[in-house]
């Protein structure tokens, strides 16, 4: 059951929160952004669920609190961090606002970062972009984790591996946010701390069996699936390969050097269509294969057609207007963190019914 909560007093309360857990300001204000937008848009496991992970982080120094990403190079349109565990939302939105500032000197802008915090739900940081007109690209690994098997292999190597892009239209962006495997590491911890399953067989055991058992991967040395399964998960593998060598490859930093704790790697790309076809060619393209997709006729069974994007602007909407909907499981993560703090939820809004 979830209960729904007004969004600029929930807002204020998750930052008072990481303002008691140490976190400067500036980054207490971004890793709430990130998380807010990431349960308006629907991506509810990288959303406030993920707060008393943050709160841990922050109280075991697992995330160190202040100090500046290092500029390991930077050549104007190509850049590299060193996030020495700091923030990943703070760093991850203070690269996309450079990248968007230097586009517009150079088209292209590309700024990676090796060893910072958590940086969330990537599709939570497209609209930054695409507000202004303009393409992101991000990818982001954690070579200190391994929670997927490579294609025909059991034994873990990767992390789901995200890639995510905001595509400016006329209209809504089309945002894509998707993983190397079938499904994510937070999914199967949450599923397995509600004692419930995936939908079908998305995880492999330490012998190579198929299963629908979250704890198979929590704790039980099991493997998430690479997208396409065991028939094409060819196609996942291939994505993962892809992401490792946008982020670790390119930040010169990953899994060859054996991270431990939590260490990402983020790629992160902003293009500028005006410094090519032009701004007004791009989404006069961009807005008329959106209208032939949302066109097509549907299959029997299905409503219609969506475009990547079309579910996070309806939930995004509803929201704004309702209020945002968190369930009892993400209420009962955060209450012990408000106890220590001496702090409380805000009231949840009355739920108007019709007759």
């Amino acid at each position: 059951m979830a209960q729904r909560f007004e969004l600029h007093m929930l807002s204020a309360t998750v930052l008072a929160l990481f303002g008691k857990a140490g976190l400067t300001p500036e980054a207490a204000q971004a890793v709430t952004q990130v998380l807010l937008e990431a349960d308006l848009i629907g991506h509810a496991t990288h959303g406030l669920a993920l707060v008393p992970w943050y709160l841990e982080a922050a109280r075991s120094g697992a995330m160190r609190l202040a100090g500046a990403p290092e500029v390991v190079s930077d050549r104007g349109a190509c850049v590299v961090w060193n996030g020495h565990r700091l923030p990943g939302a703070w760093l991850a939105s203070q690269a996309v606002a450079l990248a968007i500032e230097r586009a517009r000197t150079y088209g292209t802008v590309t700024l990676v970062i090796r060893d910072c915090g958590h940086v969330g739900a990537l599709a939570a940081y497209m609209s930054r972009a695409t507000e202004r007109g303009m393409l992101l690209l991000m990818a982001s690994s954690t070579p200190s984790v391994a929670g997927v098997a490579p294609f025909g292999g059991r034994k873990a190597v990767f992390t789901p591996n995200p890639i995510a892009a905001g595509i400016p239209t006329d209209g809504d962006p089309i945002l894509l946010d998707i993983s190397a495997s079938i499904t994510t590491l937070n999914r199967a911890r949450q599923l397995a701390r509600e004692g419930r399953s995936f939908p079908a067989e998305w995880v492999l055991d330490r012998d190579g069996n198929t299963s629908a058992d979250p704890a198979v991967v929590v704790d039980q040395g099991g493997s998430l699936l690479p997208v396409g399964g065991l028939d094409h998960g060819h196609k996942g593998y291939s994505l993962a390969l892809l992401v490792e060598a946008l982020t670790q490859g390119l930040s010169g930093f990953g899994r060859a050097d054996e991270p431990s704790g939590t260490s990402v790697s983020l790629f992160v790309q902003v293009m500028d269509p005006s410094a090519f076809g032009g701004s007004t060619a791009f989404t006069r393209q961009t807005t008329h294969l959106a209208a032939a997709c949302r066109d097509t006729p549907p299959l029997p069974g299905v409503e219609k057609v969506r475009v990547p994007g079309d579910r996070a602007a309806q939930a995004r909407q509803s929201a704004l207007e309702r209020g945002l909907p968190l369930d009892d499981v993400i209420l009962k993560g955060l209450q012990p963190w408000l106890d220590r703090y001496e702090m409380a939820m805000p009231a949840p809004l009355e739920v108007k019914t019709q007759l």
